[in-house]
Formats: structure tokens, C-alpha cells, sequence
């Protein structure tokens, strides 16, 4: 499990381009192989996807097998895909793929493709929830209170939260912490990525490929993060990538990674945060040479 060059992805769901001059709610790119570190942030996500894929490009041009982390959840809660295509995760990110709109100045739908899946769910208000205080979504609850998952057919929660408790659900669209929104904004370019024929995403297929896509969550250095966002005046959001892609890539070096993606059976429906349980192992990789 041998990565020549690791790229963590801290993804944003702003309706607008991000500020020019503050950069803290920004897209950032944290990148790290055997030349070192680099961090690059966008305000919009039409820039950022298109700087991946020049970055795939790149490596694979020169021959480097590349690892991409991204901070947003890559699937929902066991049912859900089959629900709403009737097959599997992968055929979930093309059908939203085929609905959310994203311009390129990042104004986008996500909270009416939100109301209409809800819609879906003639049984009681649908699985997502939460938005803007100043917005009203028929059909999108502002709240969780209401929403019976068991009655749904689903868990309010993947597996994975479960294992790392501070990671919200993919159905909280708004409020801070949510993932909701960045995952619905996420998942139709995980699609596009995922069409590349040398790329695979896991957990959903074998990390064997040239490059793969990952679900991570930077908050497992949340001490570190902190430390050094202080220290250095840094925006979080560019200390995350750039410890996180670091730890990645010296677990990588060492051949120290293979434990980092052990999962559950259910992740490959639901899919799994990249070291969900290797917290530890990722901040002592961050002391290593």
C-alpha cells in the first residue's frame, strides 16, 4: 500500500466565490511526496476540480501513484443508494451527478435536490435536514426533531460516525460541522474523478489502482491542527490539509498505511473514513522523519 504522493482535499459548499483576502472558508489542497509540502486554496469548486485533475494528470504523467483524500462523506446510510437508483453507491454519485447543478461562480441547488429526494419518502419527512435560517425549503425540516429514520428505512447515522463520533451525518445539510451539503456538492465530481479508467475510489473498489480516491476526516488531528494553525497563524482549514497529507504520506513511505484501510463489510456500501480508528498512528506519523 505504497503512494508516491499524497493530496488531501478540504472541500466547501459556499454559494459564492469564497473571499479573495480570507481565505479560512476557502477549498484548500494540502499536497505532500519526496519534494516536501505544498498548499493551494480556490473560492470557487470549479477551480479546485479542475486543479485535481491537473494534478492527476501530473503525477501520472510522470509516473507517481497518487492517493486523494476528500473531507466530505462518500456515501449514506445502508439503503439509501438502492432507494433512490436501485443499485449502488457508485450509480448514487452519477444520479446526483445528473441533478445538482454547480456553477462555476459555486451557486448550486443543493438544498432543492435536498427537498425533492425528501419527497421520495412519502412515509414521514425525508432523511436530510437543516438549513439557513433565512430560507424556507418545503419538504426540508430546519431541524431533526420529526424525522423517524427507523420508519425511513435507514440509520440516522453511517457506521462510521459511529467510530468517530465527532463526524456528523451526511444528512445535516447546514450548521457548523455539517458535511451534508459538501458531500452532495462533492459526490458528482467523485463521479467525473471516477471515470478516469486509472482511478479507483475506496472503499468501493480495491485501492490497487495508479490513483485513488478516499473519504478522510482531518479532525483526527484536531490537536496537532490546532498547534499549529496558532503557532503559524494559519487559516484551520490549510493546517488540516497539510498535517493530514503529510501523516498520509509518511505512514506511506515507511509501508505503514495497509491498517488505515482495513474496514467493516458495510463500508463498502456506506463507505468509511480513511483511518477512522488510527487516530494515534496518524498523529505519530507527523513525528517521524
Amino acid at each position: 500500500m505504497h503512494f508516491d504522493r499524497v493530496i488531501v482535499v478540504d472541500w466547501s459548499a459556499a454559494n459564492l466565490p469564497t473571499s479573495a483576502t480570507n481565505r479560512a472558508n476557502a477549498i484548500w489542497i494540502g499536497c505532500h511526496d519526496a519534494e516536501g509540502g505544498a498548499e493551494w486554496h480556490h473560492r470557487t469548486r470549479a477551480a479546485a476540480e479542475a486543479h485535481l485533475r491537473t494534478l492527476i494528470d501530473t503525477a501520472r504523467t510522470d509516473g507517481l501513484r497518487l492517493l486523494i483524500g476528500f473531507d466530505f462523506a462518500m456515501g449514506y446510510p445502508t439503503g439509501f443508494a438502492q432507494r433512490l437508483t436501485g443499485s449502488d453507491t457508485p450509480a448514487l454519485w452519477a444520479w446526483l451527478a445528473t441533478r445538482i447543478t454547480d456553477t462555476a461562480d459555486n451557486f448550486n441547488n443543493r438544498f432543492a435536490v435536498a427537498a425533492a429526494i425528501n419527497a421520495l419518502f412519502p412515509e414521514g419527512p425525508g432523511p436530510f435536514w437543516s438549513h439557513p435560517s433565512n430560507q424556507s425549503w418545503p419538504g426540508l425540516p430546519a431541524r431533526r426533531t420529526g424525522i423517524d429514520y427507523a420508519a425511513l428505512g435507514l440509520a440516522e447515522c453511517r457506521h462510521a460516525e459511529t467510530v468517530v463520533p465527532r463526524a456528523k451525518s451526511p444528512w445535516m445539510l447546514f450548521n457548523p460541522g455539517s458535511v451534508g451539503s459538501q458531500s452532495l456538492l462533492g459526490l458528482p465530481m467523485i463521479h467525473r474523478l471516477s471515470q478516469h479508467p486509472e482511478t479507483a475510489v475506496w472503499p468501493f473498489h480495491a485501492p490497487d489502482a495508479p490513483v485513488v480516491l478516499a473519504e478522510v476526516y482531518p479532525s483526527l488531528l484536531a490537536g496537532p491542527v490546532a498547534i499549529l494553525a496558532n503557532a503559524q497563524t494559519l487559516p484551520a482549514d490549510q493546517a488540516q490539509v497539510r498535517l493530514l497529507s503529510s501523516a498520509l504520506y509518511r505512514l506511506s513511505k515507511r509501508n505503514c498505511l495497509g491498517p488505515l484501510f482495513d474496514a467493516p463489510a458495510i463500508a463498502s456500501d456506506e463507505g468509511w473514513i480513511l483511518g477512522a480508528d488510527h487516530a494515534n498512528l496518524l498523529a505519530r506519523a507527523l513525528t517521524w522523519a
